[in-house]
């Protein structure tokens, strides 16, 4: 674990010392409050293209690691990565900068974090949604945080199929990750499973599951794709749409907020009705990655010197993975498909139910 010395600290004691002032009746609090500051502690965190304020995946990672500075007294900071070109050298900006723990976020970004992690050995860092390996092998200092993210899209496809008007429901991604198609690969099995359990026959835009093909942005942030690629969907009859685009869903909330309450969405990530406030009359419900405790738990070992590489995965199980409340549409979900989707949740659970994905992470 690296610390940074808090020099000034030291020499301001050394002064007043040599003045040879009266001990103060506080003396023992006010040294154990600077042997605390002796030692500062620095988490850092690389974000993926779609920014700080993607209101999705980076958003939730930076939010864990504000929680570790609130309840761990450490500092934080972030650097934000505008194209692929910038993973490596930010990565290693933060090794410079001698951080306690790095968070890389992303997919994207496994291959900077594996080369930083094997040039600097004494480095510790810790990556949402990647488990970069040395040829399969574990590396050291290296903490893969993953979500199984298609259980609980497959309730999110259920609900989607439950609520629909129109009976044509949509996805899309930002980049074609399998971090990003195994919400689709979920969704697009939740949607069947409905038509199946109902006798319905609800359509799926935007994403075949067989093929592993669909439609993506080709970014995460850019709310003008995401717009029309919403748009799109909503002319040929969609009226729930799950985007899986960090930012550029932002686009499809838009064009869901312009439809007079025509159209719905699915956010994924982060709580959508809290984090994207501006939209939330349209969020039915999100796809939750608790992204933010896995930051935060990875952070605070590092802190303690706890840290292990033994990677994390999310699932309904241990609540890594879930649905968020239903909001404004609370009143709007019938309470028959209210208690379809909490006996399939109970199903996946216990093992009677298993959501299958190409994409799901897998530990090793």
């Amino acid at each position: 674990m690296k610390y940074r010395l808090l020099a000034v600290s030291a020499v301001a004691a050394l002064a007043l010392a040599a003045c040879g002032e009266a001990p103060d009746e506080n003396a023992d609090a006010g040294s154990a409050s600077g042997a605390a500051a002796a030692t500062d502690f620095l988490g850092c965190m690389v974000t993926d293209q779609g920014g700080i304020d993607d209101r999705s995946f980076n958003a939730s990672a930076w939010a864990g690691l504000q929680a570790a500075e609130a309840s761990d007294g450490i500092e934080v900071k972030y650097v934000t990565s505008k194209s692929e070109s910038d993973y490596t050298p930010n990565v290693n900006s933060l090794v410079a900068e001698d951080c306690g723990i790095i968070v890389t976020v992303g997919f994207s970004l496994g291959d900077a974090t594996r080369t930083a992690a094997n040039e600097n050995a004494d480095e510790t860092f810790t990556i949402v949604d990647e488990n970069p390996t040395n040829d399969g092998e574990p590396i050291e200092n290296v903490k893969p945080l993953l979500f199984n993210t298609a259980e609980a899209a497959y309730l999110g496809g259920y609900l989607a199929a439950g609520m629909t008007e129109t009976g044509t429901v949509a996805t899309f991604g930002g980049i074609k990750l399998p971090t990003v198609a195994v919400f689709m690969d979920g969704f697009a099995d939740g949607v069947d499973k409905y038509n199946e359990d109902n006798g319905t026959d609800v359509k799926l835009l935007g994403w075949d599951k067989a093929k592993q093909d669909g439609s993506f942005a080709g970014k995460f942030d850019s709310p003008t794709d995401g717009k029309n690629l919403a748009k799109n969907f909503i002319q040929q009859g969609a009226d729930i749409i799950m985007p899986v685009a960090g930012g550029t869903g932002l686009g499809a909330a838009a064009a869901a907020q312009e439809s007079d309450g025509k159209v719905s969405i699915i956010w994924v990530d982060q709580d959508g009705y809290t984090s994207a406030e501006q939209y939330k009359e349209v969020f039915l419900t999100t796809v939750e990655k608790n992204i933010a405790n896995s930051v935060e738990t990875a952070t605070t070992e590092a802190v303690n010197g706890e840290f292990t590489n033994t990677p994390y995965i999310g699932t309904l199980a241990n609540d890594g993975v879930g649905l968020a409340p239903y909001h404004d549409f609370e009143s709007k979900v019938p309470a028959e498909l209210t208690a379809q989707i909490e006996a399939l949740k109970a199903q996946i659970i216990d093992g009677t139910i298993v959501v299958e994905s190409s994409n799901s992470p897998q530990a090793s």
